[in-house]
C-alpha cells in the first residue's frame, strides 16, 4: 500500500452528532456503513469535548482517522455561535462544522425538495423551522424562559401549575433540581395520555399546546409563500404523537393553512452524519 492509499483508508469515518433538549446520539459511518452508535443523556454531560474525547479514547480513534464531524445541536443558529460550538471539537477530526439541529432535522426529514416545507420540532422544546430554495425561516426556538410553545416543557409546566397550588413544597423541588427543564418536560406523556383518557384539564392544556404550535407553523409558512397549503414532517416525542400532530393540523387549518404531512425521511443525526460524510468528500 503506498502513502497515497494509506492516507485514503485512514480518512474514513464520518461522524454526525445530534445534541438535543435531552438526548445526545452519535452515529458514525466508515464509507457508508454504520460502525458506531451512542445514546446519552445531555444532562449526564456537562462537557462535551471531553465526552467525546473519552468516546474516541474507548473506540481507538484517531484525529487522522476521522475524516469528518457534524454536530446538530439546540441553541446554534448564527454564523458565530456555529464557529463557537464547533471550535472545541477541531482536535477530534480534520473537518469540523456545526449547525441547528433544526436544520439538519429538516435537511433529513424533507431531503433537497425545492418546494416549501416545514419542520415542527416539539420534544423537550419546540421551534418550527422553514426552507425554500436554500432560503431559511424560524419562529420560536427561544428555550424554556421565552418560548418552548407547545412542547414537552410547556406542557409540564402548564400542568404542574394546573394541579400543584402556590406554596406546594414539590414545586420548589423541581424548580432548584439541575435538571428542571428535563424533569418538568418529563411529565408531558402522562398529560397527553389523561388527554387521551378524556381528562378535562389535561384536554384543555393539550389543546392550547396544539394552537401555540400551530401559530408559529402558520407564521413560518406565510413567511415562505405557502399561504394556503404546506408539507411538513415533525420530530420530536409530543410532535411524533399522531394523535398531537392531528390536533396541530387542525388549528392550523382554521387559521387558513392546510399541512401536508410526510414521514421524516431521516432523523436528525442520520441528517449530520451524511452531512459529515458530503463534507469528508470534499462537500461544504
Amino acid at each position: 500500500m503506498n502513502a497515497l492509499s494509506r492516507a485514503r483508508h485512514s480518512f474514513r469515518l464520518a461522524v454526525g452528532i445530534d445534541r438535543g433538549g435531552t438526548w445526545l446520539r452519535l452515529l458514525a459511518l466508515d464509507h457508508g456503513r454504520t460502525v458506531a452508535r451512542v445514546r446519552a443523556r445531555v444532562s449526564t454531560i456537562p462537557d462535551l469535548t471531553n465526552f467525546l474525547t473519552r468516546l474516541w479514547r474507548r473506540r481507538g480513534w484517531r484525529r487522522a482517522q476521522v475524516a469528518a464531524l457534524v454536530l446538530a445541536s439546540r441553541g446554534v443558529w448564527t454564523a458565530a455561535e456555529r464557529r463557537a460550538a464547533a471550535r472545541p471539537l477541531r482536535g477530534l477530526a480534520l473537518r469540523v462544522t456545526a449547525l441547528s439541529d433544526a436544520q439538519a432535522g429538516l435537511l433529513g426529514a424533507l431531503g433537497d425538495d425545492p418546494r416549501p416545507g416545514l419542520l415542527l420540532i416539539a420534544g423537550t422544546g419546540s421551534i418550527v423551522l422553514g426552507r425554500v430554495a436554500g432560503h431559511w425561516v424560524r419562529a420560536g426556538g427561544l428555550g424554556p424562559l421565552l418560548g418552548d410553545e407547545g412542547s414537552a416543557f410547556w406542557i409540564g409546566r402548564a400542568w404542574l401549575r394546573r394541579t400543584h397550588p402556590q406554596g406546594h413544597p414539590g414545586l420548589r423541588a423541581i424548580a432548584v433540581a439541575p435538571d428542571a427543564v428535563g424533569r418538568i418536560a418529563a411529565r408531558a406523556p402522562a398529560v397527553l395520555a389523561r388527554a387521551r383518557r378524556g381528562d378535562r384539564h389535561a384536554g384543555h392544556i393539550v389543546a392550547e399546546a396544539q394552537s401555540d404550535l400551530a401559530a408559529l407553523a402558520v407564521a413560518v409558512a406565510r413567511r415562505l409563500g405557502a399561504r394556503a397549503g404546506v408539507q411538513a414532517s415533525w420530530s420530536g416525542g409530543v410532535i411524533g404523537d399522531a394523535v398531537f400532530r392531528a390536533g396541530v393540523a387542525r388549528a392550523m387549518r382554521r387559521a387558513g393553512v392546510r399541512v401536508r404531512w410526510r414521514p421524516p425521511a431521516r432523523s436528525t443525526v442520520q441528517a449530520a452524519a451524511r452531512l459529515a460524510a458530503d463534507l469528508a468528500r470534499g462537500g461544504r
